[in-house]
């Protein structure tokens, strides 16, 4: 399973099937960043794409001798865009056109595109079902920053996620066991909505699988509030954390003396082999696998120097592609890196993460107390407010049930120090958000008996013990003890039904050697990284794959977007 990979394959398919000659390639605003997120431009232009057009613009705008050109249209199957297409295709501009929709178009809709197609210029319709961006092979995201209305779907919202999700199983050839968090009403709404689509469309879903079950298990963000206000300390998840991947792009035009080919950098799994290699490094291994990189470039730009023959300026021509490739991707890469240093030390986001991560993983109320107040009372102007607040959020969904609870003082302090009111009363909020249900597991509900959660403790202590790195990343997401238990067989009915199991027995649906899990309400890189990591390691033997989506990619300031809006 390889998301990136799939969306890749039609994108290839779509170019070529059309045949040799110059092409337009029309997209619409989710398309254009579906395929940006795979191909570059240039590669583009390679398929013998000259031109690309948005299709809104493209239909206001009067082209004239274009009936040369191949159009190859690839949408979402939205009324919007067969209305724009009918407009199309009543007085087309070019030769033919190649229409490929992103998901299941019904067939009503074929029927009026034929009515207005009089001139008989299409000559393919066709679905290729990349409705989802592949932001790694194993990680996806549907781009809806808010998908609920207070603490119910968002009709369009639970659609478009539904249709996200039937896309990704098709490009995947899966027809899975649907399982959901039974305390959340928005994961059983969806995983109704993409079992009405699986039935309806049992003919698209009439897939050889063998031996081997895959599952779509759909959980709730509210199940974990504590993974996305962490400060991150990987690669890609610090970017993102600290100044926001958007469709593979990172803003870095607020950077003084930035230059201008930097004020906009991409950040492509596909594309940047640097980026590919080590988006999964901490903090400390990426400054030092960037210092060996640029010591790479100085060498060969010493070698590049020296054109004293006739060879000598064959081989630099030759070798000049992959040098100002390198060079760029040094240039970028050594911002970043520097940018995040600079935010880093300026944010005091190591002593600021320490007790983050303490708060997360520690039981020490007293301790903590402390230490908070005293952050807080002398931190003023020092630590950011919303540093300040995110380590009250923290410490009032871990000790939300301890006696000598102090929440009221730690907001009072806050108020004192001058922080907006809509900020001071975040820690409510996520304490309303985190216990909007019955939590499968929270920090003090995980696990179901005390000798559970003795035996974690003490892994977690001896896992501390193996270096200092591991102060900053001791944390592990709840989704991995979901994981850890559906893969060993172990997870519990009751709290995960299965909305369909086929017809197979329930001794017969234990393990599963394909695994799609998506998150409602938003996912995060650390646990994309906890995904990564599963699926690389010996005692994942059971599954083989997992795959990890969510309506959005949350940083800490997204999130906080979230649990603001969920008192609407």
């Amino acid at each position: 399973m390889n998301v990136v990979r799939a969306v890749k394959q039609y994108v290839i398919k779509m170019t070529e099937q059309s045949g040799p000659g110059m092409k337009i390639l029309l997209l619409d605003k989710q398309t254009t960043s579906i395929v940006s997120m795979v191909f570059t431009q240039s590669e583009i232009l390679q398929k013998e794409v000259y031109m690309f057009e948005n299709i809104e613009i493209s239909s206001q705008c009067d082209y004239e001798n274009m009936k040369h050109l191949k159009c190859i249209a690839l949408l979402r199957p939205t009324k919007e865009n067969i209305a724009l297409l009918c407009k199309e295709l009543k007085n087309p501009k070019f030769g033919s056109y190649y229409i490929y929709f992103t998901n299941i178009i019904p067939k009503a809709d074929i029927k009026t595109l034929a009515e207005y197609d009089e001139q008989e210029s299409v000559r393919e319709i066709e679905e290729l079902y990349a409705d989802y961006l592949p932001i790694l092979p194993h990680f996806f995201s549907l781009n809806i920053p808010l998908c609920s209305n207070g603490h119910f779907w968002d009709p369009t919202h639970l659609i478009r996620s539904s249709q996200g999700l039937v896309a990704l199983l098709l490009s995947l050839n899966k027809n899975p066991i649907i399982r959901y968090q039974a305390s959340s009403e928005m994961s059983k709404r969806l995983a109704e909505k993409v079992k009405e689509t699986i039935t309806k469309e049992e003919k698209l879903f009439d897939m050889r699988q063998g031996d081997a079950v895959p599952v779509l298990l759909i959980i709730d963000r509210t199940c974990d509030p504590i993974t996305p206000l962490l400060t991150q300390w990987t690669y890609q998840a610090m970017v993102h954390e600290l100044l926001t991947i958007n469709n593979n792009r990172v803003d870095l035009s607020h950077v003084t003396d930035i230059s201008s080919e930097l004020r906009q950098v991409v950040l492509s799994y596909e594309q940047d082999d640097f980026y590919s290699s080590n988006l999964f490094m901490n903090y400390g291994e990426i400054g030092q696998t960037i210092k060996l990189l640029m010591d790479d470039f100085t060498e060969k730009a010493k070698s590049h120097q020296k054109v004293e023959s006739i060879q000598d300026m064959k081989a630099f021509v030759e070798t000049y592609p992959q040098f100002k490739k390198m060079s760029g991707t040094v240039s970028k890469h050594v911002a970043l890196v520097s940018e995040l240093s600079n935010i880093v030390k300026h944010r005091h986001l190591l002593e600021v993460s320490e007790l983050e991560q303490e708060l997360a993983c520690q039981e020490q109320h007293t301790v903590h107390l402390s230490r908070l107040r005293n952050l807080l009372q002398s931190g003023k102007g020092r630590i950011r407010d919303i540093e300040a607040v995110k380590l009250v959020m923290l410490y009032a969904i871990q000790y939300e049930h301890h006696s000598n609870n102090d929440l009221a003082g730690l907001i009072n302090i806050l108020r004192s120090n001058g922080v907006a009111e809509s900020l001071v009363q975040m820690p409510l909020h996520v304490l309303d958000y985190s216990n909007e249900h019955s939590k499968y597991s929270s920090h003090h509900d995980r696990f179901s008996t005390t000798q559970d959660v003795m035996v974690k403790k003490t892994q977690r202590f001896l896992k501390d013990l193996k270096g200092v790195e591991n102060v900053y990343t001791q944390h592990q997401p709840v989704l991995k003890d979901i994981l850890d238990d559906l893969v060993k067989g172990k997870l519990k009915e009751s709290l995960f039904p299965y909305l369909d199991s086929h017809g197979i027995g329930r001794e017969g649906v234990k393990f599963f050697q394909d695994v799609i899990v998506f998150m409602v309400g938003g996912t995060t890189y650390e646990e994309c990284l906890c995904v990564h990591q599963m699926n690389t390691s010996s005692s994942s033997n059971n599954v083989r794959g997992i795959i990890l989506g969510g309506t959005t990619v949350h940083n800490s300031t997204s999130f906080m977007n979230q649990v603001k809006s969920h008192k609407i």
